[in-house]
């Protein structure tokens, strides 16, 4: 999770609400065209594999409160490269909410903020791909930059919706804008490390060249747009 409880007020988390039914309506149109693409079938399997992926980078991997917030290894991006943008936006959205209904239920509150705050990046990210990788190119020959480039627009994201929370919820002082900067500063290690892995994965990908054309994954990372 990202929002912690008591950031925001009671009696402001309504914006939460109007920000997350923006972003699960572009998810849901994203799925719409998932679906007529490849499939509802296609669709399920990928996002049941980026759900269970999500869960466990919340519940599995390390993760530390730094100021205002707690720094994770969400690897949005990777999910978006093997998987495609619907079902990592199905992800992560269904992946944040089982970890809130089983295992942090006082996080439920914040679900709107945090639901808000990783998919916008997600679909920022999705629109940086587009310009940034020439038509014709699957994802695993993508190079360090690119991936670079994604990991940072999504992890940056994130970092300025944090931000934008905990202005929102607590004001601009002093005390709050140093916790965001050291919350900001900690997410700086995600970015080191989230390119390599898209890289490693995507290397990976790449060797299991039979899983062309599977279900299970993005059909843009073997073949040309």
């Amino acid at each position: 999770m990202h929002i912690e409880p008591g950031l925001v007020a009671e009696g402001k988390i309504w914006l939460s609400y109007v920000t997350a039914a923006g972003a699960g309506t572009y998810a849901l149109k994203t799925a719409y065209e998932a679906v007529r693409e490849r499939g509802l079938g296609s669709l399920l399997v990928r996002s049941a594999a980026t759900t269970a992926l999500v869960f466990s980078f919340f519940e599995i991997l390390p993760h530390y409160p730094v100021g205002v917030s707690e720094v994770h290894l969400i690897l949005g991006s990777t999910l978006f490269l093997i998987f495609g943008l619907a079902p990592a936006a199905i992800g992560l959205a269904l992946g944040l909410l089982i970890q809130g209904l089983f295992f942090a239920p006082f996080d439920l509150p914040q679900y709107g903020m945090n639901v808000t705050t990783l998919l916008v990046p997600l679909f920022a990210l999705t629109g940086l791909a587009h310009r940034i990788i020439a038509p014709g190119t699957p994802y695993v020959e993508l190079k360090y930059r690119q991936a670079l480039a994604l990991s940072t627009t999504y992890q940056a994201g994130i970092v300025v919706w944090v931000a934008f929370w905990a202005f929102y919820g607590q004001g601009f002082t002093l005390a709050n804008a140093a916790s965001i900067a050291s919350f900001g500063g900690a997410y700086m290690l995600v970015i080191i490390i989230e390119p390599l892995v898209d890289l490693a994965v995507l290397a990976g990908a790449k060797a299991l060249n039979g899983l062309k054309g599977s279900a299970l994954l993005e059909r843009r990372l073997y073949d040309p747009a």
